[in-house]
């Protein structure tokens, strides 16, 4: 269960590595589209985690876990093959999918053949598998990059998945079916909700923020969100049900960990560039590193409850999100001339916030709710880290791309579809013109930090306001009026 778990992860963290390569490809995507790459399968990830979770309950765990990894080993297969860009996107939402059903079965699994008192346990390992998943991902990508062009990083996921697959068939316990209801009306307008937001922030740039398209694309997304809601408090089985964020602890996790993960993913998507374009590293040397990173959160996130037992959780929440706004602020400081070892202290600081602040958010969100419904808290926190992870790309990719285009000289501004375009043609120019690109993508990439340092520092006031207040909610029970009517009367 925890090799589908580190595969579908290493999907997420690897595919930024594969950009540069992609760029230069004859797929030859723009700006825009590299975007889109990255943030579909993340998008399709995230929307569906929670009914993918209802399906495991409804058609048992083991076969949507095999359907999920058979699913996700055709997007793989189809993004290998892929003729054109629009296929590529195509098959990475394909892939999004398998990934969605993956996650919620493998964690399910594991509870299923653990002994409930080593379930804690269970679960600190599944969500450790999680973190390994970016590691290797890095480093197993990368390497495959360097010997290998863009289509092998896709291809080698096939078998991996296949394996799996079989293993799962073989192995994996059976589990009971239960009456779970699902909600495709919710689930169609929570898709439409976050595809329309984000296609407003990823084409605003290159159709023009008044633009109808990208208007058109902000109202769909603001009235697809309230009628999303209306039908959650209509229904007796909603996707998620707006009054769980009656609890602050909810409400507050729930925007925590978004914007923690809203601040990694946009370091995720700014690294390898930055490494490869800047600073003239290989793909496996990437990979390599931003490994120190992955590694801290390893050592800090296990004592971050020990922290919290100690010191209060507000108190390391907050100490946590500060040090990710550092960490910001500190990377937009790096140019060409950085010091690698400058660089892995910066990368340490963000490592440490996200490490210190995340697990308490976590188990705030879990720990709110009734027993009964520990499921649909975990579900929450994953839904929260892969939406802020989306949205993080999306800003900083569009921060990022407006910046360098307009910061790019005369002579290489014509070869602005994409940044690997635009530092080719730059080089074939001269080392002058060279210097002047790379110095016009770090400037870009510096602001493009400040703005989500600045958006991440705003989620951070507001969940520390929320929390100085959450204790007058936990001295109630959590099934009370914050729970809905059809799951007080069952418990």
């Amino acid at each position: 269960m925890h090799a589908a778990v580190i595969t579908v992860q290493a999907m997420v963290s690897g595919v930024n590595l594969a950009l540069p390569q992609l760029s230069a490809s004859t797929l030859h995507p723009s700006a825009t589209q590299t975007v889109w790459i990255v943030d579909l399968y993340v998008l399709v990830f995230a929307a569906l985690l929670i009914p993918a979770g209802a399906l495991g309950d409804r058609w048992g765990r083991k076969p949507v876990l095999i359907a999920g990894l058979a699913v996700f080993a055709l997007g793989c297969l189809g993004c290998a093959l892929a003729p054109n860009v629009s296929v590529l996107l195509a098959c990475r939402a394909v892939s999004g999918l398998g990934a969605a059903l993956v996650m919620p079965a493998t964690l399910a699994l594991s509870l299923a053949v653990t002994p409930p008192p080593k379930r804690g346990q269970a679960v600190g390992a599944w969500s450790g598998a999680t973190g390994l998943g970016g590691m290797l991902g890095n480093v197993v990508v990368g390497g495959t990059l360097q010997l290998f062009s863009w289509p092998v990083f896709f291809a080698l996921f096939v078998p991996v998945a296949v394996v799996l697959a079989v293993l799962a068939a073989r192995y994996a316990p059976a589990t009971e079916r239960h009456a779970a209801r699902l909600d495709p009306i919710g689930t169609g307008l929570l898709v439409a909700t976050l595809t329309a937001l984000l296609f407003g922030l990823v084409e605003g740039r290159d159709m023009g923020w008044a633009s109808v398209p990208v208007l058109t694309g902000f109202a769909v997304a603001v009235i697809a969100g309230a009628v999303f809601v209306a039908h959650a408090l209509r229904t007796d089985a909603p996707l998620v049900d707006p009054r769980l964020f009656r609890l602050r602890a909810v409400r507050t996790g729930t925007l925590g960990v978004a914007a923690a993960f809203l601040g990694m993913f946009s370091l995720f998507y700014l690294n390898a560039q930055y490494l490869q374009y800047a600073k003239g590293f290989s793909a496996l040397a990437t990979g390599l590193a931003i490994l120190p990173q992955g590694l801290c959160m390893k050592f800090v996130s296990p004592r971050a409850a020990q922290l919290a037992g100690r010191w209060g959780a507000r108190r390391v929440v907050t100490l946590g999100m500060a040090l990710i706004v550092a960490g910001l602020l500190l990377l937009s400081l790096s140019s060409a001339h950085t010091p690698y070892w400058v660089y892995v202290i910066d990368l340490l600081v963000m490592a440490s916030g996200m490490g210190l602040a995340t697990p308490p958010l976590s188990s705030g969100i879990v720990g709110a709710l009734p027993k009964s419904r520990s499921g649909v808290g975990s579900a929450l926190n994953s839904t929260a880290r892969e939406l802020g992870s989306a949205i993080g790309v999306a800003v900083v990719g569009t921060v990022l791309t407006a910046g360098f285009t307009a910061r790019l000289a005369a002579p290489v501004a014509p070869y602005a579809h994409s940044a690997s375009d635009a530092m080719s043609a730059a080089e074939h120019l001269g080392a002058v013109q060279h210097a002047a690109a790379v110095t016009a993508f770090t400037d870009a990439m510096a602001i493009a930090y400040r703005v989500v340092a600045v958006i991440v520092a705003v989620a951070a006031a507001a969940v520390l306001f929320g929390r100085r207040s959450s204790s007058s909610d936990s001295g109630a029970h959590p099934a009370s009026a914050d729970t809905p009517r059809s799951d007080r009367e069952s418990t």
